[in-house]
């Protein structure tokens, strides 16, 4: 179908959306794609693509593999998308959490090998920095400032829980120690959040816990050449457009240990007359979180050789 450019976002999935299997349909039937999960098996020194392909879960799952998979589904299927519609570029771009980083790549910002290099360091970081103290839990049904308050009333010096991802109105991960996690869901269960959903995850991401993540991804991001986007990615750490290195060097510098804003990063592009999204790589996961935040826009996904045959018909 024929896409706007000026109207046109693309977005890049985050954890959570992997699943075995991903992008073998598209290597098979595109080139593009072939070369793509090739040239990051040499990047990574292993066969990541037998990993995403033929499992087991439990490797895959595991956020060392996670993380570079997710972005490398997202790479291959817009050079496949680029190759069919050479001139198309979008007016935006935005990542959740770890696909900021895909969008990063995508808009010229970082090369693919040492983003993809970059991208691995964060997923050992975060491995790392883990140690099964941590949890994260979604609370449907209650608004923000509810949720910061019981964030507030169940934290103490030594345990802190608080929001991780504002994903659509209705939907806000929080994140934390453990103890103080439970007491947050305890408290939102009596104050009347519609469902309560503890995440399958060992780590606390975004939260005062992946300080020690942060700091090492820091170091592997220091080491990375960066420039300013070709196109506009809307960070999650201000919902505003990283529009220079130093913009984005800032924001990927803070953002395991703060608030995904993908709520308000949906908006800003919605405020700026995009109407159509299109989620590239993995899942629909994106697309239908922005259903929520505005259902008159137009959503589509970019992952399967079905999906790359609806966007380039005329």
């Amino acid at each position: 179908m024929p896409l706007n450019p000026s109207q046109t976002a693309f977005l890049f999935p985050g954890q959570g959306s992997q699943v075995v299997g991903m992008g073998k349909a598209l290597a098979e039937a595109y080139p593009e794609a072939r070369e793509t999960f090739a040239e990051a098996d040499d990047i990574l020194g292993f066969p990541l693509s037998r990993i995403m392909w033929e499992g087991p879960a439990e490797e895959l799952n595991d956020t060392r593999n996670t993380q570079p998979a997710l972005v490398v589904h997202s790479i291959a299927a817009l050079r496949v998308l680029q190759a069919h519609l050479p001139d198309f570029q979008p007016a935006f771009m935005a990542g959740h959490s770890l696909g900021e980083l895909s969008a990063l790549i995508a808009a010229g910002s970082m090369p693919f090998p040492e983003g993809l290099r970059l991208t691995r360091a964060r997923g050992e970081a975060m491995h790392a920095a883990g140690g099964g103290q941590g949890g994260m839990a979604a609370i449907l049904g209650m608004d923000i400032p509810t949720l910061e308050a019981i964030c507030q009333e169940a934290s103490t010096a030594d345990e802190r829980v608080e929001i991780a991802n504002d994903n659509c109105p209705g939907q806000v991960v929080i994140s934390g120690h453990k103890a103080a996690l439970e007491r947050a869901m305890a408290l939102a269960q009596a104050q009347g959040a519609r469902r309560i959903v503890p995440l399958a995850v060992s780590v606390a991401a975004h939260s005062y816990l992946m300080a020690p993540a942060q700091e090492a991804f820091n170091r592997a991001l220091d080491a990375t050449p960066i420039q300013a986007p070709r196109v506009p990615v809307i960070g999650n750490i201000h919902a505003q457009p990283l529009r220079t290195a130093d913009d984005v060097r800032a924001d990927l510098r803070a953002q395991l240990t703060h608030r995904v804003r993908w709520t308000e990063s949906v908006q800003y592009m919605l405020d700026q007359g995009v109407t159509t999204f299109v989620e590239v790589g993995t899942g629909n996961v994106l697309v239908g979180l922005v259903k929520r935040i505005n259902r008159k826009t137009t959503r589509l996904t970019c992952g399967t050789p079905e999906d790359i045959a609806n966007l380039t018909a005329d």
